[in-house]
């Protein structure tokens, strides 16, 4: 039964955040070779308000029946990453026995401690001498009004001049399953909204790849037709190579003195590309582990504690590709260069989490990391993480060659003439952005509504679709922006390459703000923070990676239409 009208629990916890996280925690004890009136162990985990998912207390902060001294559940990396805090509960459950209407406790409690509900119905599925699935309801307790000042009990609640007496009571039915228990999993679809939905998933696949089709379309376009014509044109017999091109001419041709001058921030653009390269190798090792079935939702947190060990590992990809390319374009201080490397990500990272962790401490809530836990997160970067990374960059230093470019560059630059509005670094970046955004922004809603909601993500095979979808995109337009650069005469393709394709992360983060506004109910400053804190990191990692893609699909065009070019 609930009492009051509407109240809440100090603290900001909301009722249905309360049975949402004892479902979670039934999870824990699912196991087999249970016997006929053997204990089943229910833990409780987490409360808070439903529609903030990251706003979450530990379970016995609410006024509710509990042990006097409270065992807690040992825990893995993951699920302290993700605020789980289990603890052991009063609720005595037998395998395959009933129970209707148990008593657990009573508790007095103040007129403002009793927005809660004192009866909970275990529903649990079992197949043979296994827990397959477990549901905990209110649906058939009905709540009671309570009368101000009525001095007797009303539905379990005892209403007094010294507080309100509240019985806590519970039922446990069990129901047998045909499901095996390596297929349990299977189960909680029937309450997952992506089944209902797996039509809109494959639409906006299709849409994608038209768009993938269009654009590979356009790009053998250019090198099969307009170039095929520029070669014609430019490889006659009397001209030895790119140093002899006919000055008169314009285009993309009369730059090749000037295509392959290194850029301004050599060092900030290895970093850039060498954590771009470090986040892809991440996000394709944990789609594939996914595919494997290494993460289900009875491994909570799994894909946290994977998602660390994975960025600790490939600290040396940033490092051998940051400092092989810095080596390649004749980067001096390759030292500063793997410390920028190293700090490029991590910094804003332990910035943005100390500010939310900070809140999350001062408001109580279990997101607050302990002490052990970030020492543990810390000890991984600086024992583990860095360390790779000086050692991959040691070693791309050492086996970094030549920067192999088809034309020689010399001393003088050319003078860059006007160009017109559409070839700006704005326009680029909005064009650049906008498609490989249009191409993931429906998988995209099925991502914040897993991550900031209450849904399971399964669809794994469908995400690898989109992640190969959003990389080519990437690739395509960013060869068709430069080949737009490069015939205007401008030659400063290094920089424009990572932010065209770079600047989806922008779409993302204007996105992840529309979808507070208008797709969630979420508030408070514990969840806002965070919720935009991490959405800011967010759109930085797909600006890294992206950009990342987009300059060496960028850097392969232009090597390859000025290695066409007839030479002696």
């Amino acid at each position: 039964m609930r009492g009051g009208r509407g109240r809440r629990p100090a603290g900001g916890q909301g009722t249905m955040g309360l049975h949402c996280f004892l479902i979670l925690s039934l999870f824990s004890c699912w196991a087999v070779g249970y016997k006929q009136g053997d204990n089943v162990t229910l833990y409780v985990n987490k409360v808070g308000p439903y529609h903030n998912p990251q706003e979450t207390y530990h379970f016995y902060t609410l006024p509710v029946c509990r042990p006097e001294k409270v065992h807690h559940k040992s825990l893995s990396l993951g699920e302290v990453l993700d605020g789980d805090r289990m603890a052991e509960s009063l609720y005595y459950i037998r395998f395959r026995e009933n129970v209707e209407k148990k008593t657990l406790c009573k508790l007095t409690l103040s007129e403002k401690q009793v927005g809660l509900w004192t009866h909970l119905d275990f529903n649990i599925e079992y197949n043979g001498d296994s827990v397959i699935f477990a549901n905990v309801s209110v649906k058939d307790v009905k709540p009671v009004p309570l009368e101000e000042g009525a001095g007797a009990v009303v539905g379990g609640v005892g209403v007094g001049g010294g507080g309100l007496t509240v019985t806590h009571t519970y039922s446990v039915r069990w129901f047998e399953s045909t499901l095996p228990h390596a297929r349990r999993a299977e189960r909680l679809r029937d309450y997952s909204f992506f089944p209902k939905t797996l039509e809109i998933h494959w639409l906006s696949i299709i849409n994608s790849l038209v768009l993938v089709v269009l654009l590979l379309g356009f790009v053998i376009i250019i090198l099969m037709r307009v170039l095929k014509n520029d070669f014609a044109r430019y490889n006659v017999e009397e001209e030895g190579g790119c140093d002899d091109l006919d000055q008169g001419d314009n285009g993309w041709k009369i730059i090749h003195t000037d295509v392959f001058r290194f850029p301004p921030y050599k060092s900030l653009l290895c970093a850039v590309l060498g954590v771009g390269a470090q986040f892809l190798t991440l996000a394709t090792g944990i789609i594939f582990m996914a595919l494997l079935g290494m993460f289900n939702v009875h491994r909570h947190g799994s894909i946290n504690s994977t998602a660390i060990v994975l960025y600790a590992l490939t600290s040396c990809v940033s490092g051998y590709v940051s400092c092989s390319f810095y080596t390649q374009i004749n980067g001096q201080r390759w030292v500063w260069n793997i410390i920028l490397t190293s700090s490029l990500f991590s910094a804003p990272l332990f910035l943005t989490w100390s500010v939310v962790n900070s809140i999350h401490w001062w408001s109580g809530s279990t997101q607050a990391l302990p002490a052990t836990t970030v020492l543990l997160i810390l000890g991984a970067w600086v024992l583990v993480g860095f360390p790779l990374t000086v050692i991959g960059g040691i070693v791309g230093k050492n086996r970094a060659g030549s920067f192999q470019a088809p034309c020689r560059t010399r001393n003088i630059a050319r003078q860059i003439p006007t160009q017109p509005w559409y070839k700006h670094t704005v326009v680029h970046m909005a064009i650049g952005g906008f498609l490989p955004f249009s191409a993931i922004s429906v998988e995209l809603y099925y991502i914040f509504a897993t991550v900031w909601g209450r849904e399971y993500y399964t669809l794994y095979g469908i995400l690898l679709c989109v992640f190969a979808i959003l990389l080519s995109v990437g690739a395509c337009i960013s060869v068709a922006l430069t080949y737009f650069l490069l015939s205007g005469e401008d030659y400063r393709w290094w920089w424009r390459s990572v932010l065209s394709t770079g600047s989806t992360g922008l779409f993302i983060f204007v996105y992840s703000v529309f979808y507070y506004r208008n797709r969630s109910s979420m508030s408070g400053l514990v969840q806002s923070t965070e919720f935009f804190g991490y959405s800011l990191l967010t759109a930085m990692v797909f600006t890294l990676m992206l950009g990342s893609v987009s300059f060496w699909a960028s850097l392969a065009f232009i090597r390859y239409i000025y290695r066409s070019l007839k030479m002696d």
